[in-house]
């Protein structure tokens, strides 16, 4: 009989690597590929950062350490278009975009899937701390992982029912340093090398330098404003600026001040006090529901997280229109962001989420 072919995305690193120890160890017919996404120049890496191409070689040796066929192929395309394209526009708008969301479903799936297909491959899998589960009403979802200090989920709301049925995530049931343990007793080639934190194609994390050289477009000066509009001085450009930033202001304003809002179309950033950085609500839109199938007219009692970071927060979501989502917290949460996910919990389930407007 013949065994099920899943093809692993092979970041190089010691996730995606036990991940395809584990699937072979199940009885798969394992496939790494590397998606080769952007090509980073020579002088546009800083001292001390690795080189992409560092990666494919990682991912290269694990798959022949574990006798396992390797595929590199050519994403740029759709990164570009989807990732950088989406991420840079966001910025230049006044908006604090995810690029890891739009990633994962456009690129990390739907065009890994499609591609698999070429080798008879139902299945994709990948080395996220996040389990992919499905419920008795038939959907799918993406559960937390055994370990909340390394959970993936935030990142993983937008994908489709479709693609969660073809999904397998097999470190998810694993503590991470159960994880880092079987690599190095297995004699995985990368098990010391340490987790990679930056946004892939902005090693220096330089975003504003990023989005100039990428786009050829600059951020014009403006200014400083409190919510009353009187100008407290004079910006950089929005590009440089993100809801909830401190540090960089260079406004001698005699105590801490925040960005508390951006307003691309004045070109002026809004300056408050840390009180004025909380709110209790906000709205979402493009919305992409996983555990439920919408909230046909009702409410729902349930946790959210305004970002990757944030630990969650219980509150209240109804429909406010066509594609918009109200919710509305227990208690203030701070920087709520426009552009960045706000992700919704049942538990430790997704039920969904959309991009904070």
């Amino acid at each position: 009989m013949e065994r099920t072919k899943v093809v692993v995305g092979l970041s190089g690193g010691v996730d995606s690597s036990v991940a395809a120890l584990l699937l072979k160890e199940q009885g798969y017919q394992v496939i790494g590929v590397t998606m080769k996404t952007w090509d980073t120049r020579e002088d546009e890496i800083p001292q001390g950062l690795a080189h992409g191409d560092g990666i494919i070689e990682d991912a290269r040796r694990v798959a022949d350490y574990l006798s396992i066929p390797f595929y590199v192929m050519d994403f740029r395309e759709e990164f570009r278009r989807h990732v950088v394209d989406y991420f840079t526009e966001e910025y230049l708008q006044g908006r604090t975009p995810n690029p890891c969301v739009v990633c994962n479903r456009y690129v990390k799936w739907e065009a890994l899937l499609n591609r698999s297909r070429e080798f008879g491959a139902d299945l994709v899998a990948t080395g996220h701390y996040a389990r992919v589960e499905k419920l008795d009403s038939g959907r799918y979802t993406v559960r937390a992982s055994v370990t909340a200090a390394k959970d993936q989920t935030y990142a993983l709301y937008n994908l489709t029912q479709d693609q969660l049925a073809k999904t397998l995530m097999p470190v998810g049931s694993y503590p991470k340093e159960e994880i880092r343990r079987i690599a190095q007793e297995s004699g995985i080639p990368v098990a010391q090398k340490p987790d990679s934190q930056e946004i892939c194609f902005i090693p220096d994390q330089d975003y504003a330098g990023f989005i100039r050289r990428y786009t050829g477009k600059t951020s014009a000066p403006g200014s400083f404003v409190d919510k009353e509009g009187r100008i407290l001085g004079q910006h950089k450009g929005i590009i440089h600026y993100t809801v909830g930033q401190r540090k960089g202001l260079n406004l001698a304003m005699g105590h801490p001040v925040f960005v508390t809002g951006i307003r691309p179309e004045s070109n002026e950033i809004v300056i408050g006090n840390n009180e004025d950085v909380f709110t209790n609500s906000l709205l979402c839109s493009k919305l992409n529901w996983m555990a439920i199938d919408g909230l046909h007219g009702g409410e729902l009692r349930l946790s959210a997280k305004i970002r990757y970071a944030h630990k969650g927060a219980m509150c209240t979501i109804r429909e406010a229109g066509k594609d918009l989502v109200e919710c509305i917290f227990d208690e203030p949460v701070r920087a709520v962001t426009p552009g960045q996910a706000v992700v919704f919990y049942l538990e430790d389930r997704i039920a969904g989420g959309g991009i904070i407007l």
